[in-house]
């Protein structure tokens, strides 16, 4: 510190700062009123104008410093030193140019306590700077041990821990945001536009929404997500990034897939698997590792904050759920070949569970299109599973239809179920599931009550019953927590039921048509597996609804319970006797 004191004259960094953690901003749930104890604005007192003001007052009288410059780092935190201007101001200081820093306060330097005290306490001490901070009535060059080594250290230790509790009620706040359903995200994702009158509500954007529907109904026609992304290319549709740039908005996004001007696969893949075009919000993925490190990293999914119907959808559930699944398999379109296959994605080996791929034979002006197990393609061991397309769109046709309409003739079953939506204990008691847990819960209970009566006749000890009671108690509370677990799934399939029920109304249209279309075959079928001897398994959606409405309908009407398993029994022997025909 001596070489500070010979100094005769000083040539001044006046350094500013701030940032939204320095008002009360974010501390309450109105900014606007954000005030301090003393009832003036935070944020005015902090604004970089006032520092500014404060300090060119200070210069102004000093014989001994001359302003060299000034450092501003606006919206800059100040829990690290990661700033622009600082590394500025550093690098004019290491180059000689400046040997004299002034702030407002220390806070302004900085809030990180080991970092400040060792710009403070070792940097700057060794590069012959002196350090001013004018409302802590603190100068380097004028202050004594005490102040250095006690009142300074504790002043810096006060400012991180100020910076660490901010960081914990903004936390908080941003987690009950959350759980409200708000949008917390600074832009609003592609489909949507933020509400002029809540900023955390969005709406649905017309223009970019029928993009997203075009994206999922080329994803059900059969297209790869590299045909998709040719496809909106090729129509000079802009990409998401350039979308919200041609909208006046500022966007900075990390997802940029490349070139910012065109789609990419990661881009349509990001849509295709977005629950948010269902209505949802799904937020809380990641999280800072501590309030001094913006680096983030992701949370386990079950920590995920989940919020359903907050907006409009732009994509049905059913839609999304066949996407998701086609995702699973997604595969490339041939150059040579632009047309769709009806089984792409759908379409699996029943040995070793891989795609079959389709092969088109030329031959004297006739062709003949089949399908062959990929492993065996490779070369990689299998067997050819060879079907040819014809073949297999007249069973799988034949095998829809008659799924369906089995489905769809149990209209009088779907109307007394919307009629009935509000009343489940029918089907509830109904449930096998259920009525076992019940017994065996009832069981425990006799137990419970049979050993007062082994207490009182003296037949176990009063540790015995105590120890028994316990047991027996414990395993009943475990049966009546799965018998609600049980009962709620009853509930949730029925509800499932119900829609599926309108869902399958939809294709009424389509099952009267000569060949089945690829968004009926999608919609209705999750797998079709080929095996060795011409055998075909059909894996259709619905199934567990479809049981969901055979206990609502047993529950409530023997006869139509009777008609209802015949007409079960109808759809698996018609699936059998279209197996064999294979």
């Amino acid at each position: 510190m001596k070489e500070v004191k010979e100094q005769k004259h000083f040539y001044a960094a006046m350094y500013l700062r701030l940032s939204r953690e320095d008002s009360d901003v974010g501390t309450t749930a109105d900014p606007e009123n954000a005030r301090g104890k003393d009832g003036i604005f935070r944020a005015e007192s902090n604004s970089i104008g006032s520092q500014r003001e404060l300090i060119r007052s200070f210069i102004r009288e000093q014989t001994d410093i001359e302003l060299f410059d000034s450092y501003a780092d606006d919206n800059y935190s100040g829990s690290n030193f990661n700033r622009p201007e600082f590394k500025r101001m550093m690098g004019d200081i290491e180059a000689g140019r400046v040997n004299c820093v002034i702030v407002k306060d220390l806070s302004r330097f900085g809030r990180d306590y080991i970092e400040s005290g060792r710009y403070l306490e070792r940097v700057f001490p060794a590069l012959g700077v002196r350090f001013i901070a004018l409302t802590d009535r603190y100068d380097s060059f004028s202050a004594d041990a005490g102040e250095r080594n006690i009142v300074l250290p504790v002043k810096n230790f006060i400012n991180d821990s100020y910076c660490r509790d901010i960081s914990t009620k903004v936390k908080s706040q941003l987690a009950v945001k959350r759980g409200n359903g708000e949008y917390l995200a600074a832009f609003a994702v592609y489909g949507y536009q933020k509400s002029p009158e809540d900023k955390n509500k969005l709406l649905v954007d017309d223009y970019a929404a029928e993009i997203i529907r075009k994206i999922f109904a080329w994803k059900i026609e059969g297209m790869a997500v590299s045909a998709i992304v040719e496809k909106l290319n090729e129509l000079h549709v802009l990409s998401p990034r350039e979308y919200k740039k041609s909208k006046g908005l500022n966007y900075r996004g990390g997802f940029s897939g490349g070139s910012g001007s065109r789609w990419s696969s990661s881009a349509v893949k990001r849509i295709l698997t977005n629950e948010t075009y269902l209505g949802h919000l799904v937020q809380g993925k990641t999280e800072r590792i501590n309030y001094k490190i913006k680096k983030c990293v992701e949370k386990p999914k079950e920590e995920w904050v989940r919020v359903e119907n907050t907006h409009e959808a732009i994509i049905s559930p059913d839609d999304f759920a066949i996407v998701q699944n086609l995702l699973k398999s997604d595969g490339r379109i041939s150059p040579e070949r632009k047309e769709l296959s009806p089984f792409m994605g759908l379409l699996f080996c029943g040995d070793c569970k891989e795609q079959m791929v389709r092969r088109v034979n030329r031959y004297k002006g006739t062709e003949k299109v089949y399908y062959i197990c990929s492993t065996k393609n490779r070369g990689e061991g299998c067997s050819r599973h060879s079907t040819l397309e014809t073949a297999l769109k007249k069973l799988t046709e034949t095998a829809i239809r008659r799924y369906a309409n089995d489905f769809l003739e149990q209209e009088r079953l779907f109307t007394q179920a919307k009629e009935c939506e509000a009343n489940l204990q029918a089907v509830i008691n109904y449930n096998k599931e259920i009525t076992r847990l019940k017994q065996e819960q009832d069981k425990y209970y006799s137990l419970c009550a049979g050993l007062y009566e082994d207490l009182r006749t003296g037949v176990i000890t009063k540790e015995e019953f105590e120890r028994l009671h316990s047991e027996f108690q414990r395993k009943a509370d475990n049966l009546s927590a799965a018998e609600e677990n049980q009962e709620q799934l009853v509930r949730d399939m029925f509800k499932s039921g119900v829609l599926s029920a309108g869902r399958l109304a939809s294709f009424k249209d389509s099952l009267q048509l000569k060949e089945i279309d690829r968004h009926t075959l999608a919609s209705l079928v999750k797998r079709i597996w080929v095996y060795e001897g011409k055998r075909v398994e059909i894996e259709f959606y619905f199934t567990d609804q479809y049981r969901a409405m055979a206990y609502f309908n047993q529950s409530t009407d023997s006869d139509s319970s009777v008609a209802h398993s015949k007409a079960e029994i109808k759809a698996k022997t018609a699936l059998s006797e279209i197996e064999r025909g294979a």
